[in-house]
């Protein structure tokens, strides 16, 4: 929270890199139930959380119909509890390169 009120106060803006963590978050349980609830896929779900706190997102993908889905998050709005509930899932548990450690070597 703190670099993100950071970065809100100094106009920055924040992109996830593998916002759906390659996966691993797309059959946990809090997700598919608010999927479910929307009628739309986890994937979804995970997008709009992004797009709703202004994060810009990198998603890669390789099938046509994902891509689609994936592109396919304005035409709902995630509600304030359910924000909320999202933002309480954040175990700080990262994929990829740690910029922390990363050598650039």
């Amino acid at each position: 929270i703190e670099l993100r009120n950071f970065c809100a106060k100094h106009a920055i803006k924040i992109q996830a890199w593998s916002p759906l963590m390659q996966g691993k978050l797309l059959n946990h349980p809090t997700i598919v139930e608010i999927a479910e609830a929307h009628h739309i896929t986890p994937a979804q779900v995970i997008l709009r959380w992004d797009v709703q706190q202004d994060i810009l997102l990198v998603v890669k993908s390789v099938k046509p119909e994902r891509m689609k889905s994936n592109a396919d998050i304005f035409d709902f709005v995630l509600s304030e509890d359910e924000m909320t509930v999202l933002n309480a899932l954040n175990d700080h548990f990262r994929v990829g390169t740690n910029p922390d450690t990363f050598d650039f070597k």
